[in-house]
């Protein structure tokens, strides 16, 4: 298992037991409340128990960079307002008691992964990962979008420093497999600024 996947999944679940109760119907991020961007956020426990019950044939993807460019809305020509009504669902799907539902899932997913082993596992678009691959993709979810939730609802939150080490990485990973590399390590090493709104996701 990946023990980053853990900490990030431990450490997103403290964090929503924490959100004020009068903040989930406040603003999230772009057109989300709070509500449909922890939903958003479930979903990064959510799809590893998913797809751990499908077993994909090839290996499409072979590393958590690649995931960011292969497996988008723009590059599967999925409409970003289905990606934003499936993160309302979600939401709504957090019922009654948004902190004990996320506790469930975590608890789920962090049992599913650990009886799994390394299967190679069919994600979104059909495309074959192998878990090891496909978990620091949900790391990074966790991680960004549990930086989102505190900001928005107010409360102070940082991923465990591992978390934030792997998701950094990752970025940086990205940034390098799109082409945007040079931007990111001058940008790190203080030596030039990245462009307004630049983000490598």
């Amino acid at each position: 298992m990946s023990d980053q996947f853990a900490l990030a999944a431990g450490s997103f679940a403290q964090l929503v037991a924490r959100l004020p109760s009068d903040s989930w119907q406040g603003p999230g991020l772009g057109e989300w409340d709070l509500r449909a961007l922890v939903g958003h956020t479930s979903r990064s426990l959510i799809t590893v128990s998913t797809y751990l019950a499908t077993r994909a044939e090839r290996e499409d993807v072979r590393t958590a960079a690649d995931y960011y460019l292969h497996v988008t809305p723009a590059a599967l020509g999925i409409d970003p307002a289905a990606v934003a009504e499936r993160g309302r669902q979600a939401g709504r799907d957090l019922g009654d008691s948004p902190a004990a539902t996320v506790d469930s899932l975590v608890d789920k997913a962090l049992a599913d992964v650990a009886a799994a082993g390394d299967p190679l596992i069919e994600v979104i678009g059909g495309l074959g990962i192998r878990l090891s691959t496909y978990l620091p993709t949900r790391t990074f979810e966790l991680a960004v979008h549990g930086m989102d939730i505190a900001r928005a609802a107010g409360v102070t939150y940082e991923p465990p420093d591992g978390v934030l080490a792997e998701a950094t990485a990752l970025a940086a990973q990205v940034a390098v497999a799109s082409g945007h590399g040079e931007a990111v390590l001058l940008a790190l090493t203080g030596r030039a600024p990245l462009p307004r709104g630049f983000s490598v996701v």
